[in-house]
């Protein structure tokens, strides 16, 4: 199964790795400047915009110095202080996908939400392009907390949020260290530490193949220096006959209009090689067991990644931790599926804490 997967994490098993045959739009993008970088103008999401929301662009920095573009989905006609979330993910996707759909649809239920591309990733600044870090993709959502709570319509007293995917895995981190964060939703999650360190279903947990592929990411910075770094690739394409159903749930997300964006890695070339360096060192879920704020960890039945969830759900303490498991649902389904992401729970979850 290592063959199939899909992110750049594990994509140093991969055997063959193809780039993507989409081409991009000719249409010329309407761009803003703000704060020295360029954000499409238009609507370019996989999803309608909806006329229960007002939607705006905006900037804010982190701490290492990398500005991070959003888009902001604000409920129509609200009035005064509202509870807020941050959305990202899924690992490898941008704003204009899975989060920026969960950012309107918690927008069109009461909520201010702003859904982010991760440093180095998307419309947000930072060099080299296309790198991941556990410290620095915490940070994104702790500077996504620090603008949130800049805000004169935002309660900084009622402020959540939500990943999605590999991004899961990074919100409960961040919920680990911000106690600014009063409720935490991890969906459909990955644990992007583990998975590096330990393969898809724990299956190269052993001394031996992390030292190869510490070996074999190394080989790959020597190969890297003074050239622009190689790509891992995105999700397989073509299609191979036998592949996995998970890799056909991601095909059928990233490569088709149903979620294809050109900006996002998973849709083309995928992350930097070396990516995975940093989350060979590191355990994302250490402290999760310290988070004393609200966590509701969401999965679907089916989910090949169901473990990970169920592994962190098993690491929190208190009363106030949720474990939903939705009936037939696959990991992709959890990514844009209206009919299938329970959103009444989520928003009974957060007006419970966002009080």
């Amino acid at each position: 199964m290592k063959h199939f997967i899909l992110f750049s994490t594990l994509a140093i098993f991969v055997a063959h790795l193809a780039s993507c045959s989409h081409t991009t739009s000719s249409t010329v993008q309407k761009n803003l400047t703000m704060n020295g970088i360029q954000l499409t103008q238009e609507w370019d999401k996989v999803f309608p915009l909806s006329d229960q929301v007002e939607h705006s662009k905006v900037t804010f920095p982190n701490r290492f110095g990398i500005t991070l573009a959003a888009d902001v989905y604000k409920p129509k006609d609200a009035d005064g202080r509202l509870a807020a979330i941050a959305v990202s993910g899924p690992f490898g996707a941008v704003k204009e996908q899975s989060s920026g759909l969960y950012a309107q649809e918690l927008a069109k239920r009461g909520f201010l939400a702003i859904a982010f591309d991760p440093s180095y990733t998307g419309e947000s600044t930072g060099t080299p392009r296309y790198v991941a870090s556990p410290d620095i993709n915490t940070e994104d959502f702790q500077a996504a907390v620090d603008y949130l709570i800049s805000r004169k319509d935002v309660d900084a007293e009622r402020i959540g949020i939500l990943g999605i995917c590999g991004w899961g895995g990074i919100a409960i981190n961040a919920a680990a260290i911000d106690t600014r964060v009063k409720a935490t939703v991890a969906s459909t999650m990955y644990d992007m530490t583990r998975v590096t360190a330990n393969g898809y279903d724990d299956v190269n947990d052993n001394a031996e193949a992390r030292q190869q592929l510490r070996k074999s990411l190394n080989a790959q910075r020597n190969e890297d220096f003074g050239k622009t770094p190689a790509r891992a690739g995105g999700v397989i394409d073509p299609l191979p006959a036998d592949a996995p159903q998970f890799i056909k749930d991601y095909y059928a997300y990233y490569k088709t209009i149903r979620g294809f964006h050109r900006r996002s890695l998973n849709s083309t070339n995928g992350w930097n090689k070396t990516s995975a360096l940093s989350f060979l060192n590191a355990k994302l879920l250490a402290y999760a067991g310290e988070i004393e704020s609200a966590v509701m960890v969401l999965h679907g039945e089916k989910a090949h990644s169901r473990y990970f969830g169920e592994t962190a759900y098993g690491m929190l303490k208190g009363d106030n931790k949720e474990l939903v498991i939705v009936p037939g649902a696959s990991h992709c389904d959890l990514y844009d599926q209206l009919d299938i992401i329970p959103f009444d729970q989520i928003v009974e979850f957060y007006n419970k804490y966002l009080q």
